[in-house]
């Protein structure tokens, strides 16, 4: 995997490029002379596990014959105070809608968090990550 990073202005703005193509950008807050155009690092870690969560939940429900008919995330991550100001705490969310079996759901939730998402295995084992969910399930 290669990424490559370049600054675009004369403070912190940054856009990533991936090996097919896509770009990103991110920034700094305006606390430190960021103009706040993009996602902060740590808010990208949060959509990287947020992704990463989702495509193992989404895979998962599919070849269970789940329907999806509405997903969402909500992400919530809480910081030691000072510097470096890693997370110690993040909250997985996962919002659905659809004829979708609770315990098939849980199972899904599971096998993201122990055995296939990536990101959460890379990042630091004492950081407190809980995934919860909420799901209203048609018939």
């Amino acid at each position: 995997m290669v990424l490559n990073i370049e600054r675009i202005d004369d403070a912190y703005k940054l856009k990533a490029n991936n090996e097919s193509g896509d770009v990103t950008f991110m920034d700094g807050s305006q606390k430190i002379g960021g103009s706040e155009s993009a996602f902060r690092p740590m808010q990208m870690l949060l959509a990287s596990l947020a992704g990463c969560s989702a495509i193992d939940v989404i895979s998962i429900l599919k070849k269970q014959r789940q329907r999806i008919d509405d997903f969402q995330m909500k992400m919530t991550g809480d910081r030691v105070d000072g510097v470096p100001a890693p997370f110690k705490a993040i909250n997985v969310h996962f919002i659905l809608k659809g004829k979708i079996k609770e315990a098939k759901l849980e199972k899904a939730i599971e096998l993201a968090e122990t055995k296939y998402c990536s990101v959460y295995f890379s990042l630091h084992p004492d950081i407190d990550i809980r995934y919860t969910y909420d799901l209203e399930s048609v018939e």
